[in-house]
């Protein structure tokens, strides 16, 4: 299809009323999923309604334009792209429609998450059931995608197949009517629609003749394994399995029938639950284990290597992995049942057999809930974490998901390792080895055509290698571009033949998603990174570890992206991303804005722009920086540098938003504000403040802060001014052990907790020395100007690199950040390296502090923190809560999404409704929940600024920083006992 029938097309469907977009950002988001393919579609839609969906098919019909159904887009195989109309169910079509809790089913719409459907199935029915399938993806998979793919999940040892869990489906069929699939055949879900009921009983008519021709066939080579996804289910369609035509569906990767609702069933809850954690010395070994392990009724056998491990604690610090045995793989076992005891009983049962087996090295029982967690994170993130290994080491996907029985996965996982040794590859595996299914990310080379000869051969191999050993090419992500060219290694000619003759009958002009299980294209056709990218894509900040120490790294950088889409996740753990949150469209997911990105430096339209690209500005204008991405996003995409990076080149010799030069040179004007802050406040107070609020590109709504004078920060710091450079009065002679760093929103807006957390360091017999003249450039970091970052952070890195190693303690959380991690990125020299190193944040040295026995006199039993974004992704995301538990806070509320301002973000006029929403899905809530008289913690001053924004305060006391809530100054006396325990300990230290 042209331009010129593409631009027809889109006028038909907004005719109808359907949302579709056919813009080049656009186009360029939904190019990609989670495999290693690139196609570009013609056009986006965002039906509301099966009205909707039927008008789209009927479009497309009319002039033979091919249509895909996408889901949350996480596709490893490739089959949620197509080069004509992509329809994305999850934006709207995403609700519960009918809960049944006596007949344990429920209705629900195509886009519903699966996460989204058992928190509500849960609520309704009182924690009593839920949906089963549980993929490592599930908090962005949608049912209907599920279905697609047959998907399976962690517990499918005790639940199986999406299959075994579909009662019915609504469908709009490729000619645009409306039917039910079900057991026993396919009516139409209106008996008065003519040409409904007609459409029902061709395709019923049509099946029925394909099953009863390949009766033989169906009943051999179908359902040999319990994990055989690959290809179409057409063992459903026998007598005996009563010619469920839903169920036949399942995995059919959106080829035949488009969904508009589901009816699946639910699962009891189990009472009691807990984790057998197995270490192991290789998989080959954790493999052997299995069938052993089966006897005891697991609900999950999850194996996973050490490497992915290593991975997330190198990104993510050691206390994000914990409770792991010895061993260089694991298995994960979860069992359950209705007595706790009689489980723990199981476990240990479990433990006592392995050990007597000897192939396993060692093994914990885990049984509370938060380490279970954090160890099921390790395994759910496996997908990203194995696709960039700590060191830089990647890997792809292209066979990720082959099953065999269990009984043979041993054999199977032996004979691949050595495969993978003779193509002189790597393999990092892991996934559901209680039902034979591997999921393995290798050290293919797709970028070179050496490396892709390498790959295409080797999954020819593979291919041979699993149907040796009885198995399947895909045990749960579907066939897609992957794997369709492959299904004749794997099955019969008479096979492939019903393949194509059950495809006809559904969809007989062939629109729904071709060249997907039947028909294919070669498996090498149409990889992203066959591309060849432009040059010059020279950065200013050192990208790693892709970059190495060259400024070539930017291409490598933004195809660290691999379309997971744990990103476009809207609740659990983690903070990014919050724009996706709030707008729940897929242009403002990170994902979105590095697919954009990835298509910048390739051959698209895009990429004629360069730097210069309007769909990359675009699609950047919502990214808050928070930097969390760069901790939560399982691949480690840094969309907070590569946004700097972008909008210092795409600036170059522009004209920027004022806000770049109000906020972003808020430093430079803060200097000038501290001789004159009570004629600024002044004016900022009077009827003016609206007027000059939108000169300086700020938005009126927001609360403005109070701007504090130079004296006011001298007086709290006991300070003085020598040589035009502040300085702290010395308490003692020598050099102090500490450099207190007082940042520009320190000084500007809070100088008393620069006071506060002087006190509080010097509470612990530390002798502190302020720096309060020199700056991090944080706020021209996030506005993309790099020169003068640079020579700001140079100047600041000369000055700090002391020939000590003092540590550094930064009041700022985000200034904090950029000098830990943006400083030796900008500034390439061993002085920044160094001062690098010695940072801490305030929170961070509080931890210190408290580990050599220090305590503050007296602390509030209970708290509600604001976590900050850069301190969560730069310092960890425990912190904060490290912090108020090492100080004996035993109740902590803590508010872990963004607060929305994100520094400039929130304060500019175009911003401010998506910073208030983004605000709403943590802060305010926490806000809200607190009991009166809780304090509210916020180290962030973007954080204090929401805080007063949202309790509609004009007090700076509507939050304070952790320094302020344990300043000695503010404390009332302790107890006498404890007084007296404190000054021994700094006699001891003494």
């Amino acid at each position: 299809m042209n331009r010129a029938g593409a631009d027809s097309l889109v006028r038909d469907l907004e005719h109808d009323g359907v949302e579709v977009d056919a813009s080049s950002r656009r186009l360029s988001e939904y190019s990609y999923d989670a495999s290693n393919y690139r196609v570009r579609p013609q056009a986006v839609a965002f039906p509301r309604s099966s009205q909707d969906v039927a008008a789209v098919i009927r479009a497309c019909r009319r002039r033979g334009v091919p249509l895909t159904s996408r889901g949350g887009g996480t596709s490893m195989a490739g089959n949620a792209i197509g080069t004509g109309v992509v329809i994305d169910f999850s934006r709207y079509m995403n609700r519960l429609l009918q809960l049944d809790a006596g007949a344990k089913t429920v209705k629900v719409e195509p886009g519903i998450i699966l996460t989204t459907l058992q928190k509500e199935v849960r609520a309704a029915t009182g924690d009593a059931l839920t949906f089963a399938p549980d993929p490592s993806s599930m908090g962005r998979v949608t049912v209907a995608g599920a279905i697609g793919n047959d998907a399976c999940g962690n517990h499918s040892v005790r639940y199986g197949r999406t299959v075994d869990h579909v009662v019915s489906l609504e469908l709009i069929t490729a000619s645009g009517h409306l039917v039910t699939a079900g057991p026993g055949g396919v009516k139409a879900v209106d008996p008065a629609d003519a040409a409904a009921v007609e459409e029902a009983a061709r395709i019923e008519a049509g099946l029925k003749r394909l099953a009863d021709a390949n009766l033989g066939l169906l009943r051999t080579e179908f359902g040999r394994i319990a994990r055989q996804v690959s290809g179409y289910q057409l063992a459903n369609l026998l007598p005996e399995n009563g010619f469920n035509t839903a169920k036949a569906l399942a995995g059919s990767e959106g080829t035949c029938a488009v969904i508009v609702s589901a009816t699946v069933k639910l699962v009891d809850v189990p009472a009691a639950a807990l984790l057998v954690c197995l270490g192991y010395h290789d998989v080959v070994a954790a493999a052997t284990d299995v069938m052993e392990i089966l006897r005891f009724n697991p609900a999950a056998v999850e194996g996973i290597d050490d490497a992915i491990v290593q991975t997330m604690r190198d990104r993510r610090g050691p206390g994000s992995v914990g409770a792991l045995p010895d061993g260089t793989a694991y298995l994960y076992v979860d069992l359950d049942g209705s007595d706790p005891a009689e489980v723990r009983a199981k476990a240990d049962d479990l433990l006592k057999t392995l050990k007597q087996r000897g192939n396993v090295v060692d093994g914990v029982v885990v049984s509370d809930p938060v380490e279970r967690a954090n160890l099921w994170r390790v395994r759910e993130d496996g997908a990203g974490l194995s696709s960039r290994l700590a060191g830089g080491v990647q890997s792809w996907a292209g066979w990720e998901d082959a099953a065999v029985a269990p009984e043979n996965l041993a054999a199977y996982l032996a004979d691949f390792t050595t495969l993978l040794a003779e193509h002189e590859l790597r393999g990092v595996m892991y996934g559901h080895f209680g039902a034979g299914c591997t999921h393995v990310r290798i050290t293919f080379d797709p970028r070179t055509e050496s490396g892709r000869a390498v790959m295409d051969n080797f999954l020819r191999a593979a291919a041979d290698l699993v149907t040796r050993h009885g198995g399947s090419l895909s045990g749960e992500h579907g066939d897609g571009r992957a794997r369709s060219a492959l299904l004749p290694i794997m099955y019969s000619p008479a096979a492939l033949e019903a393949f194509s003759q059950y495809k006809a009958v559904w969809d007989r002009d062939g629109i729904l998603n071709p060249g997907i299980i039947t028909d294919p294209a070669p498996v090498m056709s149409n990889l992203a990174l066959a591309a060849t990218p432009a040059r010059g894509f020279r950065t200013s900040f050192a990208l790693e570890p892709a970059g190495g120490t060259g400024r070539e790294g930017f291409t490598d950088a933004v195809q660290t992206c691999i379309g997971v889409g744990r990103c476009r996740t809207t609740s659990g753990a983690g903070v990014m991303c919050p724009s996706y949150r709030a707008t729940r469209d897929e242009k403002d997911s990170t994902r979105a804005r590095a697919r954009v990105l990835q298509d910048m430096i390739s051959g698209s339209p895009t990429a004629k722009e360069g730097w210069k690209s309007e769909d990359v500005r675009e699609s950047l204008d919502l990214c808050l920086s928070c930097k969390a991405c760069s901790t939560d996003c399982p691949a480690g995409v840094d969309m907070a540098t590569y946004k700097s990076e972008f909008f210092d080149h795409y600036y170059e010799g522009r004209l920027r938003p004022i806000a770049h030069y109000t906020l972003g040179w808020l430093p430079t004007w803060l200097k000038i504000t501290g001789y004159i802050a009570p004629l600024v406040n002044a004016a900022l107070a009077s009827p003016l403040r609206p007027l000059i609020a939108s000169i300086s590109g700020i938005t009126t709504h927001r609360r403005m802060p109070d701007f504090a004078s130079r004296k006011q920060l001298l007086k709290e710091i006991g300070g003085e001014t020598v040589g035009g450079t502040t300085k702290a009065k010395a308490s003692d002679t020598g050099t102090a052990d500490t450099v207190l760093f007082i940042d520009s929103f320190t000084r500007g807006f809070r100088p008393s907790v620069a006071g506060a957390a002087k006190r509080v360091l010097e509470d612990a017999q530390r002798t502190v020395e302020c720096s309060a003249d020199l700056c991090c450039g944080l706020t021209w970091i996030s506005t993309g100007q790099l020169d003068t970052a640079r020579k700001l952070l140079n100047r600041t890195a000369e000055a700090l690199d002391d020939g000590t190693d003092r540590p550094i303690v930064v009041i700022e959380p985000s200034c904090a950040a950029a000098l830990r991690k943006d400083l030796p990125e900008l500034v390439p020299t061993e002085a920044a390296h160094r001062v690098s190193r010695r940072i801490q944040s305030f929170a961070t040295a509080v931890i210190e502090q408290a580990r050599t026995g220090w305590q503050p006199a007296n602390v509030p039993s209970a708290v509600t923190v604001q976590t900050h974004c850069h301190e969560y992704a730069v310092f960890g995301s425990g912190t904060q809560a490290n912090a108020l538990a090492a100080l004996g806070i035993t109740t902590v509320k803590e508010a872990t999404g963004c607060c929305g301002v994100a520094g400039n973000f929130g304060f500019e006029a175009q911003h401010y409704d998506v910073s208030m929403a983004v605000a709403e899905q943590s802060l305010a809530p926490a806000l809200r929940g607190a009991a009166d008289g809780t304090p509210i913690l916020t180290d962030g001053f973007s954080c204090h600024m929401q805080v007063r924004q949202i309790l509609d305060s004009h007090s700076n006391g509507a939050s304070s920083h952790l320094a302020e809530l344990i300043d000695p100054k503010n404390q009332e006396p302790a107890p006498r006992e404890l007084t007296q325990s404190r000054t021994g300990r700094r006699a001891s230290r003494a």
